[in-house]
């Protein structure tokens, strides 16, 4: 299974980034793919994630309303629109599967299968 992160980069504060995750080698309409952090100096945490079986999404607390996951069966991709960015979410974002419905806010490494190299996030205030 590979995971391919793209669409990390520097934005301002307020400003938006997608990254996408490619999927390759795992059933991509009958699993939970997502997105953990981890911000420099701190623990790794989960951000977001969808199940491809039923388009159901799960979000942090601190990204609700700011974030929106989703999915394109053609290309095996999930991406993360990233929206009023704040200098608190630069991290390294990394792809993820979950063999079962994440719980993103209090056990996000519960069930993750596979994850891939990290793209990078910096939100400048």
């Amino acid at each position: 299974v590979q995971l391919q992160a793209s669409g990390g980069g520097l934005a301002q504060a307020g400003g938006s980034l997608r990254p996408a995750c490619q999927v390759s080698g795992a059933p991509f309409d009958d699993n939970h793919i997502g997105w953990f952090r981890q911000a420099p100096g701190k623990e790794r945490e989960g951000v977001s994630a969808i199940s491809t079986k039923d388009g159901t999404t799960y979000y942090v607390d601190s990204v609700k309303g700011r974030f929106t996951i989703s999915s394109d069966y053609a290309k095996n991709t999930v991406y993360l629109q990233m929206n009023d960015l704040k200098p608190e979410d630069t991290a390294v974002y990394y792809c993820a599967t979950w063999a079962w419905e994440p719980d993103l806010d209090d056990d996000y490494d519960d069930g993750i299968e596979h994850w891939g190299e990290g793209t990078q996030v910096t939100v400048s205030s």
